[in-house]
């Protein structure tokens, strides 16, 4: 039972010289605005995409076109896409491990780890410790039920940011299915120190003491999981758990 869903990564785009041409200027300002157009609306990103490429966009076009497919969906089309700009693209390494960390996330919600894990290790060789990679590693290994190395990946992770809250939840998660709970609740109390109300920390807490029988406990970890978040995935798998836990009382 996964916590939380996955992040759509989106790397931060390089900053431009302050002595950039206007024209230059102008190509980043589009490549941005494209790129949250498609991300928020992605019909109307895969339009804008689909105009600028007519009109000479080349690579920030396509790579903004790529995007909006995930959001529409097509998450193989889309990663087949991202991973051959990557490999064509001629842009410092940041901007092609960005590209292949989108592609990783469309596998991965293609139903796909496998080449999810492929793209991001392509990109941690193109900037090598990167958090953001770090994590969307961990959340694929997650998913493909590789624990152990969920704990190694996240471990490395928290040497580097000792306060990520996302990466010891998942840390948590992982523990759990290896049966090491004490570690496990070790993780969940020093995220929830940093942030009391986070609701992925309080599920997961609550899911541990429903294990350790601790019904009165889950359930108040699962009401403030709720709480916190009405609408996350975290507050529907409380919900959900409750249900389970209701049913089997009755």
């Amino acid at each position: 039972m996964r916590p939380y869903a996955i992040p759509l990564l989106i790397l931060p785009l390089l900053w431009l010289p302050a002595s950039a041409p206007a024209q230059a200027i102008d190509s980043k300002m589009e490549y941005r605005t494209c790129l949250n157009l498609a991300r928020a609306k992605p019909e109307e990103g895969w339009e804008e995409a689909l105009a600028w490429a007519s009109l000479g966009g080349g690579e920030p076009a396509r790579h903004c076109a790529a995007v909006a497919l995930i959001g529409l969906g097509k998450y193989e089309e889309a990663a087949k896409r991202l991973e051959a700009l990557a490999s064509s693209s001629r842009r410092e390494e940041i901007m092609r491990a960005e590209m292949l960390a989108q592609a990783g996330q469309a596998w991965l919600l293609a139903g796909k780890p496998q080449q999810a894990l492929a793209a991001q290790d392509t990109a941690l060789k193109l900037v090598p410790g990167h958090p953001e990679l770090m994590l969307d590693k961990a959340v694929t290994l997650a998913s493909a039920n590789h624990y152990a190395e969920v704990v190694d990946v996240l471990t490395s992770l928290l040497k580097a940011q000792p306060n990520r809250i996302e990466a010891m939840v998942l840390r948590a998660v992982a523990y759990r299915y290896l049966d090491r709970l004490e570690l496990a609740k070790d993780d969940l109390a020093r995220a929830l120190v940093l942030d009391p109300a986070f609701p992925d920390a309080l599920l997961e807490r609550g899911i541990i003491r429903r294990l350790e029988d601790n019904q009165a406990g889950a359930r108040e970890d699962w009401m403030k999981a709720i709480a916190a978040a009405p609408e996350s995935s975290a507050a529907d798998t409380a919900r959900r758990n409750l249900e389970m836990m209701d049913v089997k009382v009755k």
